[in-house]
């Protein structure tokens, strides 16, 4: 990670699951400069302060993504910009569906203009797979807003700045995930699952750091970056959290997918392969001039979805991972 040595980054949604371990990561880990966490909430920026005493390098900056004027003040002198600010309970969001575009698109959009006004050097959007083939309106903004971040990069005209986006799955311990749920519900007795046969990728917290700030350091700018993850299903988790409870099948809700997609068929035929990751390549002419990045292409209706996964979470490993989340 020498290319962080001396440089500022900031955090939108900073004060979330994924902002504070990343900010927890970049001031033990690297040699940052500075740590600029951006977010609404005063009272979690507070008590993330108190988390880090004496740390000279981290900033607070109140704002919100949808204030184009206050992220332009945030911005100045920064070099790496981790989007993460987003609206994302399903329910909420289908409730309250013009308040999630006004933060998860228009919110997008806002970043995208600061940092080309700002000259930011680079961007790296944070995404979902419920933006691949989306079918609740939470995967529909986050598609809408990596389709901004992706063409951010035809109107830098020849400047630094780059944009591009990381899509992964369910992550392991974060607000929302279904793990705290479980937990809490497990002295019940019963387990509720809405279908048996549900699969999900799964990350933990730190994997996701970690993948976000390789993807940074590799980027040209107009990648969406897909990590090689496990899936497991929800009845194995369930039986790891709670073994002595009775599980009850519910039925799927609404704006719920009984398997997640990370790659369609129809993405598949931009993407190349690597080691560790896939490359969702943007179709556009500016990323012809930017050179062959390399990596293997996939096979003809390949697509990368937790039922066709070929990494599966055992029962021990899935048991370890809630242990240390």
């Amino acid at each position: 990670m020498a290319y962080l040595d001396g440089a500022s980054v900031l955090i939108t949604g900073g004060t979330g699951s994924f902002g504070r371990k990343l900010v927890k990561h970049l001031l033990s880990q690297t040699k940052v400069k500075r740590v600029v966490v951006f977010s609404r909430d005063e009272l979690k920026q507070s008590e993330m302060a108190e988390d880090h005493p004496n740390e000279g390098r981290i900033r607070f900056f109140l704002g919100d993504v949808r204030d184009h004027g206050r992220l332009y003040r945030a911005f100045d002198g920064i070099d790496l910009v981790v989007h993460a600010a987003a609206l994302k309970q399903v329910p909420a969001v289908e409730y309250n569906p013009i308040e999630a575009i006004r933060t998860n698109i228009h919110g997008a959009e806002n970043v995208i203009n600061a940092a080309l006004d700002r000259q930011v050097k680079h961007v790296v959007a944070l995404s979902t797979d419920k933006a691949c083939g989306p079918i609740n309106l939470y995967g529909a903004t986050k598609l809408a807003s990596d389709k901004l971040f992706v063409a951010a990069n035809s109107y830098t005209a020849g400047g630094a700045a780059r944009f591009s986006v990381v899509r992964y799955g369910n992550v392991v311990g974060s607000r929302g995930s279904v793990v705290p749920l479980f937990k809490k519900l497990a002295a019940s007795g019963e387990i509720p699952i809405t279908d048996e046969r549900m699969t999900r990728f799964w990350i933990t917290l730190q994997q996701g750091v970690e993948f976000v700030l390789q993807c940074a350091e590799r980027m040209q700018g107009g990648e969406l970056f897909v990590p090689k993850i496990p899936s497991m299903r929800l009845v194995d988790l369930a039986r790891v959290i709670a073994p002595e409870a009775k599980i009850k099948i519910i039925g799927i809700r609404p704006g719920e997918k009984l398997h997640e997609e990370m790659i369609s068929v129809h993405d598949a035929r931009l993407a190349v392969e690597f080691d560790g990751y896939y490359v969702i390549k943007p179709q556009a002419s500016w990323w012809e001039k930017r050179g062959d990045i390399g990596g293997k292409p996939l096979a003809d209706g390949f697509s990368y979805s937790s039922d066709n996964n070929s990494k599966w979470l055992s029962e021990d490993e899935l048991r370890a991972m809630v242990h240390n989340a």
